[in-house]
């Protein structure tokens, strides 16, 4: 297997500013198929909010591959950065993570993206309930961590889902965290398929486990409550729903997807009414101009890289917001915006790997 950093555009990639290269420190073994891959600190340090992702960006075989990964440190307390891979069924670039990493390889990312944060102060007083399953725990850790060290007076329960006892990720760490906050965080697992020697929850979490989890919280006194949701989407709908019958406020409801499918993501492409000609369309990127034609039935981003431009881009399911764009003129029609805020969206951004131009005088901007 051959492995090679930004075979595209090396040069535009190193020089533009949403690039950078980072070396391995250390890979810990997580679990059987999860392991945590911590980098060194650049020059200038990272910056990065808790929740946020890194695009990692590698060529396997001959062919450039980049996927989404959740930062599962925080930047207030831990002294490296570091992102949680768990392996899957035919996932090339989480096998190659899993297999082939160690310390002082480089890798190539794209700066921290993404809208699953917190704002942090000392003086709030908020009780925070966290959903998650499987690898949704990576973002969830980053989150609850810079909690404790920066909201002394609010508290925390995370209910867990696993398969097992030994694909819990982050099961040690998890526990010493509970030790060190006593009262403050409180953690429920849930296995799906435990061993016979297993005491706690088992089964899926179904609606009636997340409104025990919701009955049961510490709660501190006229505190807020806000919920932070990760894992497979059929859970974060259900978990989404039951909160609402509970009166709890939208806005304080966030969700992360990680990926769709990506056969699901082409039936939805396709869905879209295709333009009958090639619309011209202008992006301006890193202070420069570019036009090119977008065909029928291509989305801007994939017409973009057609034409080698350099364009942003990671999970190219609509969700990641590594290729959001500001349109400034134009319409296009977008097959999925689920990585944008209701006020993003209000303010004109797009998500290029998943808008088909629909008319008028397209440009976009993309920061």
């Amino acid at each position: 297997m051959l492995f090679k950093l930004f075979s595209k555009n090396p040069k535009n990639s190193e020089s533009n500013s949403s690039y950078l290269t980072l070396k391995v420190r250390e890979v810990i073994r997580e679990t059987s198929d999860a392991v945590t891959i911590v980098f060194e600190q650049p020059e200038p340090h990272l910056e990065y909010k808790p929740g946020q992702f890194l695009t990692v960006i590698i060529e396997i075989n001959g062919k450039e591959e980049r996927r989404s990964y959740s930062l599962c440190t925080s930047p207030y307390l831990d002294p490296h950065p570091a992102i949680t891979v768990k392996r899957l069924s035919g996932g090339i670039v989480s096998n190659y993570l899993n297999d082939h990493i160690f310390p002082g390889k480089k890798i190539a990312v794209m700066k921290p993206l993404g809208n699953f944060t917190n704002e942090y102060h000392s003086k709030h007083e908020r009780s925070y309930g966290m959903i998650a399953a499987g690898s949704g725990i990576t973002p969830i850790m980053g989150i609850l961590k810079s909690i404790l060290i920066n909201e002394p007076l609010s508290t925390i329960n995370l209910l867990y889902g696993s398969r097992s006892e030994d694909q819990i990720i982050f099961k040690e760490n998890l526990e010493k965290l509970q030790q060190q906050y006593p009262g403050r965080l409180e953690i429920l697992h849930q296995l799906s398929k435990p061993s016979d020697t297993w005491k706690g929850n088992s089964g899926r979490i179904q609606a009636n486990t997340i409104q025990r989890f919701i009955e049961n919280q510490k709660t501190p006194t006229n505190s807020e409550s806000h919920y932070f949701l990760c894992g497979p989407n059929e859970l974060m709908e259900l978990a989404k729903e039951t909160l609402l019958a509970q009166g709890l406020k939208k806005e304080y409801i966030h969700s992360e997807s990680f990926y769709k499918e990506a056969d699901e993501m082409e039936e939805e492409v396709e869905s879209l009414e295709a333009a009958p000609i090639h619309k011209e369309v202008s992006v301006v990127l890193e202070g420069e101009s570019y036009t090119f034609q977008v065909p029928p039935g291509k989305t801007i981003l994939e017409a973009g890289l057609d034409e080698n431009i350099d364009m942003p881009y990671s999970c190219q399911s609509g969700l990641c917001t590594a290729c959001r764009g500001r349109l400034l003129s134009g319409e296009v029609s977008m097959v999925e915006d689920a990585g944008l805020s209701e006020n993003e969206i209000a303010q004109g951004y797009i998500l290029c790997c998943s808008s088909k131009p629909k008319s008028g005088e397209i440009k976009i901007s993309i920061e």
